[in-house]
């Protein structure tokens, strides 16, 4: 599903962000892409309407996806919770890019290692107190599927060198600026 490594001509950090339904990933995605302006947000194609499910993202119907995959119009794409997700390549081409921030599957972790020159990981987490207060106020889930939700929150989280652990349990600036931090890219 990954294709060939991805070169920049002028430094480009794609940082997969990852973490539990309701720690909050779209909202600090969108104040880290507010609070510097080299910091912009890749937004994804996926197999349901555009939008759905709170996230700014690209919808496609299943043969505009295959078209896509077709075309070799992603630098990433997988199948999760029955919709397919893709990284559209032109999304890591942005002016002025210094850091591209990508929500990724902690299923793919691997395949954007190998695509992507200069990749980090940004694992965000909230106690689960908090993560079932968020989860209640969205309204998109019953009480039984935030229970599901709440109870994989903690399971299978990300390990390796390139793995940045910011907590989102408190105050949202403090958060961006912790990641901001851990996440400038590398420079030769």
């Amino acid at each position: 599903m990954a294709e060939t490594l991805l070169p920049v001509s002028d430094p480009v950090r794609v940082v997969g962000v990852v973490g539990p339904s309701g720690v909050g990933k779209d909202t600090v995605m969108e104040a880290m892409a507010a609070a510097r302006a080299d910091v912009v947000l890749a937004r994804r194609v996926i197999t349901r309407a555009a939008g759905a499910g709170g996230e700014n993202s690209i919808g496609a119907t299943d043969a505009e996806f295959d078209a896509l995959v077709a075309q070799d119009a992603f630098a990433l794409w997988w199948p999760a919770h029955g919709l397919r997700y893709g990284v559209p390549r032109e999304a890591l081409q942005q002016a002025g890019a210094r850091i591209v921030l990508v929500n990724l599957s902690r299923g793919v972790l691997d395949q954007a290692r190998a695509a992507f020159e200069d990749f980090a990981v940004l694992s965000l987490s909230a106690d689960v107190q908090t993560l079932a207060q968020r989860l209640a106020a969205r309204g998109r889930e019953t009480e039984a599927e935030i229970a599901g939700r709440l109870a994989r929150a903690g399971v299978s989280r990300p390990t390796g060198a390139d793995v940045v652990e910011v907590a989102n349990d408190g105050a949202l600036a403090a958060t961006v600026a912790a990641a901001l931090e851990a996440l400038q890219p590398v420079r030769a």
